[in-house]
């Protein structure tokens, strides 16, 4: 018997920390899909003046961060710290002194309390994110795309996933960074580039890298070298380019790819329903050609909203409640693991 059908007419309340990058979050969720709080709190406006993350940078504000943004999820959700559940924390992969921060504060809180600890990893919760707004039906398959990550995943029952298919070099958002910053754009550029690309009435064609024919990977660093080339080759000619039309051709070059290759995934795995999520799952262009293509086949096309694409903790405690369902606790002497790997974590 799961922990949930032992407890039923209880509600299970989990309090998640998320720490993973530059947001801190937490965020208290009610039997995995009921969002009671979600708090966060972006370093965006500190790292955009170096164009980046900054490691030392995010860490050193996630501890000055944390403990209120804690306390504030717990007071907007309604309820008092003796009626949580567990405590759910991000594990990995990610900055390890950013995940550090999330961790210790998870673990002093789980003690107090002397409630389980739930280590999550972050793909999952982007995963699971979408739980939160829709039903789930397996098997289904994950398009993740967001600063750190590109992949494909099987998704082949609640909490079992496989990856099929990953970047090979740059993530998608890596490479929208950096043409951003080619194009003078400021960071994080992939909110402008989307923006310019729809502005745009012509578009600079640019490569697809379409890989062996039968591969699920991808490969964006051949695209980002494309464009500089572009750009390189005007600027010797003393020539001016549109930056909305270098835009839109790099966006159209990385969407063609992301779409063909996650309809072509979800038809050959028997997919009831092909999830779109991450930080580039807010990207308007990627989202219209996913529905077109999806609506074309007859497959279901889930995406969250945009206040649930970008790292939040609502995700993280989305994904723990399948752990806290099978008893799945771990123990105090857990260990933030920057490269954790997906299917080692699977329920």
């Amino acid at each position: 018997m799961s922990i949930s059908e032992q407890r039923a007419g209880k509600p299970c309340y989990i309090i998640a920390i998320e720490t993973s990058c530059d947001e801190t979050s937490a965020a208290v969720v009610e039997d995995g899909k009921i969002i009671r709080s979600n708090v966060v709190s972006s370093q965006v406006e500190t790292h955009k003046r170096f164009g980046g993350v900054v490691p030392e940078v995010a860490s050193r504000q996630h501890v000055e961060s944390v403990t209120w943004i804690i306390e504030e999820a717990v007071e907007k959700a309604g309820i008092t710290l003796s009626e949580l559940s567990a405590v759910a924390v991000t594990q990995g992969p990610g900055l390890v002194g950013s995940l550090l921060v999330g961790m210790v504060a998870a673990k002093a809180l789980a003690f107090a309390l002397e409630v389980p600890l739930i280590g999550v990893h972050h793909i999952a919760g982007h995963i699971y994110a979408n739980r939160l707004v829709h039903e789930l039906e397996y098997p289904l398959v994950a398009l993740v795309v967001s600063g750190g990550h590109t992949e494909l995943v099987h998704v082949e029952a609640p909490g079992r996933f496989r990856i099929i298919g990953q970047t090979r070099d740059d993530a998608a958002g890596e490479a929208y960074d950096k043409v951003a910053r080619a194009l003078g754009l400021p960071y994080p550029g992939g909110p402008h580039i989307d923006r310019l690309a729809h502005e745009a009435d012509a578009a600079i064609t640019m490569p697809r890298a379409w890989l062996e024919p039968e591969s699920y990977d991808f490969s964006f660093s051949g695209l980002k070298s494309a464009v500089l080339a572009v750009l390189n080759q005007a600027r010797m000619k003393g020539e001016t380019l549109d930056p909305a039309h270098v835009a839109r051709g790099f966006q159209e070059s990385v969407i063609d790819v992301l779409t063909e290759k996650a309809l072509r995934a979800a038809e050959a795995f028997g997919a009831k329903q092909l999830l779109l999520a991450g930080g580039v799952a807010a990207n308007k262009g990627l989202r219209e050609r996913l529905k077109a293509r999806c609506d074309e086949a007859g497959l279901p096309l889930l995406v969250p909203p945009l206040s649930l694409c970008t790292d939040n903790a609502a995700m993280i405690a989305a994904a723990a409640f399948l752990k806290w369902d099978k008893g799945q606790y771990a123990s105090f002497d857990m260990k933030a693991e920057p490269l954790l790997k997906l299917e080692a974590w699977s329920v």
